[in-house]
């Protein structure tokens, strides 16, 4: 909430993963919390699936994962589709609060870059999605968050 604030994106971060406290993913979060990584992959390592996670990303647009469809090319594969920049920088905000979170003390701006780039691989994102957050990312690993963030509010999202 904190950062989208920073970026000025009000409603977003009021609303940020509102559907954390429906029940479908509240008790899962109680139940697998452990502090220093998703409760989803605890509960994904349960069950083999997780039905918090599976809840969330089909409720919240600043997820690429709720952006993947059916794509228009010959035989209709599942791709990326292109996110609106709202929530590219909503996802560009989450992205640096989940690694002050599992990262405490360790933290530093470069932890969200690193993260993007060890997982990169297999993420199902298009090419100007993908794009645009990597820059950002990268602008706050080279740059601090204080500047990363002024430069988002005044460059990205008032183009």
């Amino acid at each position: 909430m904190k950062l989208c604030f920073k970026v000025g994106l009000y409603k977003q971060g009021l609303l940020h993963d509102m559907s954390k406290y429906s029940p479908t993913e509240f008790f899962v979060g109680a139940k697998y919390f452990q502090g220093n990584r998703s409760p989803n992959d605890a509960e994904r390592e349960d069950k083999g699936y997780s039905s918090a996670w599976l809840h969330h990303k089909g409720r919240n647009r600043h997820h690429l994962e709720y952006w993947i469809d059916y794509g228009l090319s010959e035989g209709h594969k599942m791709e990326g589709m292109k996110m609106p920049t709202k929530y590219v920088v909503e996802m560009f905000c989450d992205r640096i609060a989940a690694s002050k979170i599992y990262r405490g003390k360790d933290y530093t701006d470069a932890d969200a870059y690193n993260y993007f780039k060890r997982s990169q691989d297999h993420y199902i994102i298009h090419k100007d999605t993908e794009a645009l957050l990597e820059s950002m990312l990268l602008y706050l690993k080279e740059n601090g968050e204080e500047k990363a963030l002024r430069y988002v509010k005044k460059e990205i999202l008032h183009k």
